[in-house]
């Protein structure tokens, strides 16, 4: 019976290891350099110390175009900048613009488990990093808990020319409890939870109210908003729409039918053009 018990002990700690690593939801920096030199697309990954938070932010850079639009985009949680690893090989994209993914804090190799709940601090640190790389003519693309942060970020930062929000969370009155989230709290599970999962129960337990505190500006907001959602999302309710027709006054709002929560990667056919669109329209803008 001993025996048994230590057997099955050991399986549980060796179920427990894998799904920790498997499910960071991460990839290293030589596993990003292999992809792109197997298919030809050169890419760049740096680190900024962020001022706000005294922290390395991890930054990939595609910059192949000659042009000057520079689209940046925030992923969800849990998640990284690996999550936008299908956009930034994108022929089309890359010609067009400079494409950049963040691991947002706390996610990726952004102080991987060291969690920051804030939004209002988060869009600091990016704001941070538009000026730090002096980026001009830029696009913001976030899906999901990405969707407010980049709002918040375009805000801050009149660099920030059009915005693109894909399944946002953003209407504090919406916010759904997950009941997963419970476990990231309590003390007697939180250390059953691989880190990805916890700094996103973090999240999620404090996003209504973060949400709340950075409501204030978006009347400020003139620049073109898309916010794109599934009418099918479990996880944000559709009727996050009808709060984007409330608080941005240059806003496109696109339902799709029938779709869930995971717009941005099982439907990227549908989210690409209106990046393409964006960009276009910014070249007209800027042209001298």
């Amino acid at each position: 019976m001993k025996t048994k018990t230590q057997l099955l002990v050991l399986i549980l700690i060796g179920v427990l290891f894998a799904s920790c690593t498997a499910l960071q939801y991460r990839e290293t920096t030589e596993e990003v350099y292999l992809r792109h030199k197997a298919i030809n697309i050169p890419t760049e990954i740096t680190t900024f110390n962020s001022k706000v938070i005294d922290r390395n932010i991890r930054v990939q850079a595609v910059k192949e175009s000659n042009n000057n639009i520079n689209v940046i985009f925030f992923h969800g949680s849990p998640s990284s900048m690996a999550a936008w690893r299908d956009y930034l090989i994108d022929t089309s994209l890359v010609k067009k613009a400079n494409l950049y993914a963040v691991d947002r804090p706390g996610y990726g190799y952004s102080g991987f488990g060291d969690e920051l709940t804030s939004i209002k601090t988060q869009a600091k640190v990016m704001n941070e990093l538009i000026n730090d790389y002096n980026l001009e003519n830029v696009i913001l693309v976030g899906t999901s808990y990405g969707g407010p942060l980049a709002a918040r970020t375009a805000v801050l930062n009149t660099r920030v020319k059009a915005l693109i929000m894909v399944s946002p969370a953003l209407d504090p009155n919406q916010e759904k409890k997950i009941w997963a989230s419970r476990l990231t709290q309590w003390w007697l599970t939180r250390w059953l939870v691989p880190t990805g999962y916890r700094v996103a129960g973090d999240e999620k337990t404090t996003h209504a109210k973060e949400l709340e505190k950075i409501e204030d500006g978006w009347e400020t907001l003139k620049i073109p908003v898309v916010h794109i959602h599934g009418t099918e999302d479990k996880v944000v309710p559709f009727g996050n729409i009808n709060y984007s027709k409330e608080v941005f006054e240059n806003i496109t709002v696109i339902p799709i039918s029938n779709a869930g929560h995971e717009i941005a990667w099982q439907r990227p056919e549908l989210v690409k053009p209106e990046i393409e669109l964006l960009i276009t329209t910014l070249i007209e803008d800027i042209k001298p």
